[in-house]
């Protein structure tokens, strides 16, 4: 037997409708009147309406909701860059994924490119740490990697595949409603059961 420590400081709130709260749950750790970066993959975010809802409850909180949607399966470095890019003109106070393990990951470059000096990639080439970072706050559509409880951070730049990590951007909360995979299709399902295994 390997003895160990586990410590997981990841809020987990799970149920039916949860993510209607995740306004009042950043709250927690974001002040009133800040930008936050809702980060998101495909149109089925906003075709389902989950996007309307998040904003919704974002803005009854007293937080200022920006749009970055179309992060793809692998998340590109480019894409990690235009989110950097765009958190910094609104001068972004945390990060908010809505989506599995791609969307999260790359929310997770984003709050630790935001303030770095230098390239977000030297976390994955060179190994730095980071030693700061904006909050990630997660909203799970696709469950499989565990990307919304982890420090692990996983970015693609062309066919190159690197990870990273550091406590910092392990997410202060995530909301799991299980009832948004219901409508996932089978092939996702499958690969996420996979992807747990």
């Amino acid at each position: 037997m390997n003895n160990f420590e586990y410590s997981n400081p990841t809020r987990l709130v799970f149920g039916k409708g949860e993510e209607s709260r995740i306004g009042e749950l950043m709250r927690v750790r974001v002040p009133a009147m800040s930008p936050v970066l809702v980060v998101y993959g495909g149109g089925s975010a906003k075709a389902s309406g989950l996007l309307e809802r998040i904003s919704e409850s974002l803005k009854a909180a007293d937080l200022v909701p920006i749009e970055l949607g179309g992060v793809t399966p692998n998340p590109q470095l480019s894409f990690v860059q235009k989110g950097i890019l765009l958190a910094r003109e609104h001068r972004v106070k945390a990060i908010l994924a809505v989506g599995g393990g791609s969307v999260i990951d790359a929310s997770k470059a984003i709050a630790i490119g935001v303030p770095y000096v230098g390239d977000v990639w030297d976390f994955f080439t060179k190994k730095i740490m980071p030693t700061e970072a904006l909050p990630v706050a997660a909203v799970l559509t696709l469950p499989a990697a565990g990307s919304e409880q982890s420090i692990r951070i996983v970015i693609s730049n062309g066919d190159r595949k690197l990870g990273a990590g550091s406590p910092l951007v392990r997410p202060f909360v995530s909301v799991i409603d299980p009832e948004l995979f219901f409508t996932l299709p089978e092939k996702q399902i499958r690969a996420g059961v996979i992807d747990m295994m």
